[in-house]
């Protein structure tokens, strides 16, 4: 579904990726792990559209997006979200995702009609909410929400956008033992009809979620392999994982 070749950046004399090629296959959760500082956030960026590689190419299902901006990006199946959440806070949670609903369909609301009067969106918007397990909280304010709810509605602000390739940069950032259990059972239920490119440090999470991980130090993909060869890995031990990977 998506392919890098030999993708670099650089930041004045900063190399933040260096040749990196990816694959993802379709209905995967494929991991990126590695230390701070490895390029991995960059590299979210470059797939996504938000920065512009110095080299390289994407394909994202058979076609080359590495011109495309962003917002056709978007377009074309692939939606991220971001290590700091970015939601409309002073909006109710349903008013966020039949937003986000509205601006993939193109529908306008109506000037003269109450938003709730809009039909279609606001049923899409509150299947979303059934997705991401926040029907309770359908009419509370978004900045009110608790930190892991917040992150649960961002996955929910590109799933409306109807992604194929869903790129999710540290969603379980800052959250506690059972937020991060809730956000764990989010993207198993997001990945039966949605491929993940996942960015995450909680390691647990990792090796639960992914079918691949590919672990990046210092810009580079040092290893991609099933979660048991990368533990396994003497590579990625030494770099990042450490031997307390294996207890």
């Amino acid at each position: 579904m998506l392919r890098l070749e030999s993708i670099s950046k650089r930041f004045g004399g900063v190399v933040a990726t260096d040749c990196v090629s990816l694959e993802v296959a379709a209905r995967e959760v494929h991991a990126l792990i590695g230390p701070n500082g490895a390029g991995k956030t960059t590299l979210v960026g470059l797939i996504s559209g938000a920065l512009r590689a110095d080299s390289g190419n994407i394909q994202f299902m058979g076609s080359d997006i590495s011109s495309l901006p962003q917002h056709d990006r978007v377009r074309s199946g692939l939606a991220r979200s971001y290590q700091v959440t970015s939601i409309f806070r002073k909006l109710s949670v349903l008013d966020n995702l039949a937003l986000a609903v509205q601006a993939r369909s193109g529908s306008s609301f109506s000037f003269w009609r109450p938003l709730e009067k809009e039909t279609r969106l606001f049923a899409e918007a509150r299947s979303l909410l059934e997705e991401i397990n926040l029907q309770s909280k359908a009419a509370a304010v978004a900045g009110t929400l608790s930190h892991g709810e917040q992150r649960a509605l961002e996955v929910g602000l590109a799933l409306a956008t109807q992604p194929k390739l869903v790129l999710l940069d540290e969603p379980m950032a800052g959250m506690g033992p059972e937020e991060s259990r809730r956000m764990i059972g989010l993207i198993e239920r997001i990945r039966t009809g949605v491929t993940v490119l996942l960015v995450e440090h909680d390691m647990d999470a990792v090796f639960r979620l992914a079918d691949r991980i590919s672990v990046m130090v210092d810009g580079r993909v040092i290893a991609t392999d099933s979660p048991e060869k990368i533990r396994m890995n003497p590579e990625v031990r030494r770099a990042y994982l450490g031997d307390e990977s294996l207890a």
